[in-house]
């Protein structure tokens, strides 16, 4: 599992300053100031509304940056924020499955459309514990926990630099949750880099390198923005 296109280790993977993103008129992210480096695990807290899901979302180039600067992976999101989707993987609420394919299926397709090899969706797909029957299944007729397991295949199919992941361990049973843990410790160790909102705390604070809190939109701490 291996970025495609890695960040030199001294460059920071997300720089922004004084960030502004709006949902409507609201302004979610109200000035933000970030940076991160490469190859950390990066614990976003805070309370629902704070800006968490909004920050994760703009990073990924999916909402627009209304004021500030922002770099993520070396491009300028204000300038261009579509010219960085193809290098983040984005975990959300929604699964991003299509439902009338197989696991398989969405799995392929997700990495042929980040130019991804045949061979990184087979692999995700035994990663996940998906190549057995289930790759055949329709996603219509799996489980919960079994779509969630299909969303991050069809993730790490796309070997993002940039993981950026709304409660990634939602939805699934605990030897579950310990594979995603595994994963990403072994994404970091390839060159990515982890960003990740979670509601189970006891779980990430032991993931983290990095814990930053949100209120408000804004970053309200962090405990170390320097590499280790």
């Amino acid at each position: 599992m291996r970025p495609s296109v890695p960040v030199p280790p001294t460059e920071a993977v997300i720089r922004l300053r004084g960030v502004v993103a709006l949902l409507g008129r609201f302004p979610a992210l109200a000035g933000i100031d970030l940076e991160v480096a490469p190859r950390r695990i990066v614990l976003l807290r805070g309370a629902n509304g704070a800006g968490k899901t909004t920050l994760l979302r703009t990073l990924a180039g999916l909402i627009a940056v209304a004021e500030g600067q922002a770099t993520v992976l070396g491009v300028d999101l204000v300038a261009d924020r579509r010219a960085v989707r193809h290098r983040v993987g984005l975990l959300g609420h929604a699964t991003g499955l299509y439902d009338d394919l197989t696991v398989g299926d969405n799995v392929r397709f997700w990495a042929r459309a980040a130019g991804a090899e045949a061979d990184d969706a087979e692999q995700a797909l035994v990663r996940l514990g998906l190549a057995g029957r289930l790759r055949s299944v329709a996603v219509s007729r799996l489980s919960a926990g079994q779509r969630r397991r299909t969303s991050l295949a069809c993730l790490i199919a796309r070997r993002p630099e940039l993981w950026l992941l709304d409660e990634p361990h939602a939805g699934l049973d605990q030897d579950g949750r310990d594979l995603v843990d595994t994963i990403l410790r072994e994404a970091t160790a390839a060159g990515a880099t982890v960003l990740l909102s979670s509601h189970e705390l006891d779980r990430s604070l032991q993931l983290a390198d990095e814990v930053v809190t949100i209120a408000g939109g804004v970053v309200v701490a962090d405990t170390g923005m320097s590499a280790p």
